[in-house]
């Protein structure tokens, strides 16, 4: 097939295809400031599930980012994105339950053999 302006070979993908530096420096930056974010919550000395649930967030969100841009995930196909998120997904979900059933048996277990 060719291209009908041009008379050259059609393609789908333009080689030396690049996306703008300005949009892994902002990347950079956001990666920079979460990263400074993280270390803050130790800096200001938070303590309990604060300090693990902020240091969670901004993993997730440095993970997120890295993964969206260096990785090309935000250009690919939709399908292919829930083809590799939601395994991982589905496992932190049957994690979650787990951890709920642990509790439960755990809580159980105290009372049975604590005896009369």
């Amino acid at each position: 097939m060719t291209d009908t302006m041009t008379g050259k070979p059609a393609t789908a993908h333009i080689e030396g295809q690049q996306h703008p530096l300005k949009l892994y420096f902002l990347v950079w930056g956001l990666l920079f400031v979460l990263s400074a974010f993280s270390y803050m919550v130790d800096y200001a000395e938070l303590q309990g599930m604060l300090r693990w649930s902020l240091i969670l967030i901004f993993m997730l969100m440095k993970a997120g980012l890295i993964v969206a841009v260096f990785m090309h995930m935000a250009w690919e196909r939709l399908a292919l994105i829930y083809a590799i998120l939601l395994p991982p997904a589905a496992v932190l979900a049957f994690l979650a339950i787990m951890t709920v059933e642990s509790d439960y048996t755990f809580a159980t277990r105290a009372v049975v053999f604590s005896g009369p």
